[in-house]
Protein backbone atom coordinates (compact mmCIF):
# COMPACT_ATOMS: atom_id res chain seq x y z
CA UNK A 1 0.00 0.00 0.00
CA UNK A 2 2.96 2.51 0.27
CA UNK A 3 3.29 4.70 -2.16
CA UNK A 4 0.44 5.05 -3.86
CA UNK A 5 0.22 8.52 -3.41
CA UNK A 6 3.05 10.04 -4.42
CA UNK A 7 2.06 13.47 -2.32
CA UNK A 8 1.28 11.92 0.78
CA UNK A 9 3.83 8.74 0.34
CA UNK A 10 1.30 6.16 1.30
CA UNK A 11 -2.30 6.93 0.66
CA UNK A 12 -6.07 5.26 1.78
CA UNK A 13 -7.87 6.29 4.55
CA UNK A 14 -6.63 5.19 7.71
CA UNK A 15 -9.60 5.63 10.00
CA UNK A 16 -12.81 6.82 10.50
CA UNK A 17 -13.49 7.90 14.22
CA UNK A 18 -16.98 7.99 15.94
CA UNK A 19 -18.50 8.74 19.51
CA UNK A 20 -20.10 6.12 21.27
CA UNK A 21 -22.75 6.93 23.81
CA UNK A 22 -22.77 3.01 24.50
CA UNK A 23 -19.07 1.79 24.18
CA UNK A 24 -19.83 -1.74 24.66
CA UNK A 25 -22.42 -2.21 22.58
CA UNK A 26 -20.96 -0.25 19.70
CA UNK A 27 -17.35 -2.44 19.90
CA UNK A 28 -20.04 -5.55 20.36
CA UNK A 29 -21.76 -4.74 17.13
CA UNK A 30 -18.71 -3.71 14.88
CA UNK A 31 -17.08 -7.00 15.90
CA UNK A 32 -19.67 -9.64 16.58
CA UNK A 33 -21.87 -8.32 13.94
CA UNK A 34 -19.67 -6.63 11.47
CA UNK A 35 -16.54 -9.06 12.03
CA UNK A 36 -14.20 -6.55 12.85
CA UNK A 37 -11.34 -7.01 15.12
CA UNK A 38 -9.38 -5.41 17.93
CA UNK A 39 -6.30 -3.70 17.05
CA UNK A 40 -5.68 -1.81 20.06
CA UNK A 41 -6.93 -0.20 22.79
CA UNK A 42 -6.47 2.70 25.83
CA UNK A 43 -7.78 4.74 28.47
CA UNK A 44 -10.45 3.87 31.08
CA UNK A 45 -14.08 4.41 31.58
CA UNK A 46 -15.54 6.60 31.01
CA UNK A 47 -12.84 7.86 28.33
CA UNK A 48 -12.18 3.95 26.42
CA UNK A 49 -10.94 4.12 23.07
CA UNK A 50 -10.45 1.60 20.70
CA UNK A 51 -8.92 0.78 17.32
CA UNK A 52 -11.01 -1.68 15.37
CA UNK A 53 -9.66 -2.95 12.08
CA UNK A 54 -12.43 -3.52 9.01
CA UNK A 55 -10.09 -6.59 7.96
CA UNK A 56 -7.96 -4.58 5.30
CA UNK A 57 -5.81 -2.23 7.47
CA UNK A 58 -8.39 0.06 7.48
CA UNK A 59 -9.87 1.11 11.29
CA UNK A 60 -12.97 2.41 12.96
CA UNK A 61 -11.96 4.12 15.79
CA UNK A 62 -14.10 4.59 18.59
CA UNK A 63 -14.46 6.69 21.43
CA UNK A 64 -16.13 6.20 24.78
CA UNK A 65 -18.63 9.48 24.88
CA UNK A 66 -21.62 8.56 27.36
CA UNK A 67 -23.20 12.48 26.66
CA UNK A 68 -22.50 12.62 22.79
CA UNK A 69 -25.75 13.39 21.00
CA UNK A 70 -26.47 10.96 18.10
CA UNK A 71 -25.70 11.64 14.68
CA UNK A 72 -27.71 13.68 12.61
CA UNK A 73 -26.69 12.88 9.55
CA UNK A 74 -26.87 16.99 8.55
CA UNK A 75 -22.77 17.16 9.68
CA UNK A 76 -20.57 17.38 7.05
CA UNK A 77 -19.61 13.55 6.88
CA UNK A 78 -22.92 12.26 5.54
CA UNK A 79 -21.74 8.17 6.23
CA UNK A 80 -19.11 5.73 5.96
CA UNK A 81 -19.11 2.90 3.81
CA UNK A 82 -17.54 -0.45 4.17
CA UNK A 83 -16.77 -2.90 1.69
CA UNK A 84 -18.63 -6.00 1.19
CA UNK A 85 -18.85 -8.98 -0.96
CA UNK A 86 -22.61 -9.59 -0.11
CA UNK A 87 -24.65 -6.07 0.60
CA UNK A 88 -27.70 -8.01 1.00
CA UNK A 89 -26.06 -10.26 3.69
CA UNK A 90 -24.81 -6.96 5.73
CA UNK A 91 -27.63 -5.59 5.89
CA UNK A 92 -29.79 -8.16 7.47
CA UNK A 93 -26.82 -8.75 9.63
CA UNK A 94 -27.16 -5.40 10.84
CA UNK A 95 -30.93 -5.83 10.83
CA UNK A 96 -31.03 -8.94 13.37
CA UNK A 97 -28.89 -6.61 15.68
CA UNK A 98 -31.58 -3.77 16.00
CA UNK A 99 -30.13 -1.20 13.78
CA UNK A 100 -32.39 0.35 11.36
CA UNK A 101 -32.01 0.03 7.88
CA UNK A 102 -32.70 3.38 6.28
CA UNK A 103 -32.23 1.96 2.68
CA UNK A 104 -32.65 -1.39 1.56
CA UNK A 105 -30.48 -3.34 -0.72
CA UNK A 106 -30.57 -2.14 -4.19
CA UNK A 107 -28.34 -2.40 -7.54
CA UNK A 108 -27.86 1.31 -8.99
CA UNK A 109 -25.73 1.73 -12.31
CA UNK A 110 -23.02 4.46 -12.01
CA UNK A 111 -22.67 6.40 -15.18
CA UNK A 112 -19.19 7.47 -14.58
CA UNK A 113 -15.59 8.51 -16.31
CA UNK A 114 -12.77 6.45 -15.52
CA UNK A 115 -9.20 7.74 -15.06
CA UNK A 116 -8.61 7.89 -18.85
CA UNK A 117 -11.86 9.82 -19.87
CA UNK A 118 -13.34 7.11 -20.82
CA UNK A 119 -17.34 6.68 -20.13
CA UNK A 120 -18.36 3.43 -18.36
CA UNK A 121 -21.09 2.24 -16.50
CA UNK A 122 -19.97 0.93 -13.07
CA UNK A 123 -22.80 -1.34 -10.95
CA UNK A 124 -23.50 -1.19 -7.97
CA UNK A 125 -25.09 -2.70 -4.85
CA UNK A 126 -25.51 -0.69 -1.70
CA UNK A 127 -27.67 -0.48 1.43
CA UNK A 128 -27.53 2.33 4.21
CA UNK A 129 -28.20 1.37 7.88
CA UNK A 130 -28.25 3.74 10.69
CA UNK A 131 -25.25 2.13 13.27
CA UNK A 132 -25.57 1.74 17.15
CA UNK A 133 -24.51 5.64 17.76
CA UNK A 134 -26.76 6.87 14.79
CA UNK A 135 -24.60 7.04 12.30
CA UNK A 136 -25.02 6.20 8.82
CA UNK A 137 -23.17 3.20 7.40
CA UNK A 138 -23.04 2.40 3.61
CA UNK A 139 -22.61 -1.49 2.71
CA UNK A 140 -20.87 -0.99 -0.66
CA UNK A 141 -20.46 -3.91 -3.12
CA UNK A 142 -18.65 -3.43 -6.42
CA UNK A 143 -15.05 -5.12 -8.09
CA UNK A 144 -14.36 -2.51 -10.03
CA UNK A 145 -13.75 0.41 -7.41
Amino acid sequence: MAGKNKVLGGGGFHHVAIHARDFDGTVDFYTRVLGFTTKITWQEAPKRAVMLDAGDGNYLEVFEAPQAKPASGDGPILHFALRTDDCDAAIERAREAGCEVTMEPQDIDIQAQGADAQAQTVPIRIGFCKGPDGELIEFFQNELI
